[in-house]
């Protein structure tokens, strides 16, 4: 049982659910696996706006794609938070703890994870250099909006996150997700 002894009528945390992190990074290249152990909470009940974030451990021993430069960039925050979000969204799918997530199981996850989650909006502010070879991210979910649109339903995501070495964030950032969670067949 991974579930963190903190349960109150108003915040559950959930500890690292390790089955559901290796599930989670299946699809990613062994070297490509930065995300280590990940917690998720949930603030609120799912239904009544709810707030759910996740705090994750990394490791990039050397970059996937690049000669080492010496810091965090971009294209590891990106990787990073992917990554994050795909457990977060995965534990809340499990612990059905964010709506309207609370109603998918995890196969339904599974099926969606990598054509049904796309990133709309993306950016990254760096306030000084970080090393990110052992690392702290966090992500804070602060919408969460379903709307109708030709090719079926979506859940829009919009997220706060954050990385750091020590006790302040380095960079932090916000990204928009878009979830298909309906398709139109009868185009």
């Amino acid at each position: 049982m991974d579930l963190i002894n903190t349960s109150t009528s108003r915040s559950t945390q959930y500890g690292c659910d390790e089955p559901l992190l290796n599930r989670v990074l299946t699809p990613y290249k062994p070297h490509c696996r930065y995300l280590t152990a990940a917690t998720v909470t949930r603030q609120g009940e799912p239904r009544d706006g709810g707030r759910v974030s996740a705090r994750g451990e990394f490791t990039i021993p050397e970059s996937c794609y690049i000669d080492d430069t010496g810091h965090f960039n971009a294209v590891e925050f990106n990787l990073c938070f992917n990554q994050l979000v795909y457990y977060l969204l995965a534990k809340s799918v499990k612990e059905r703890a964010m709506w309207p997530f609370d109603a998918w199981t995890l196969d339904e996850y599974w099926a969606r994870q990598l054509p049904d989650i796309l990133i709309v909006d993306f950016r990254s502010t760096f306030r000084r250099a970080m090393r990110g070879r052992g690392f702290w991210g966090e992500i804070d979910v602060v919408g969460v909006d379903e709307r109708e649109g030709d090719d079926g339903s979506i859940v829009l995501v919009s997220t706060l996150c954050r990385y750091g070495e020590g006790d302040a964030p380095t960079c932090h950032g916000g990204v928009r997700l878009a979830v298909r969670t309906t398709k139109n067949d009868a185009a």
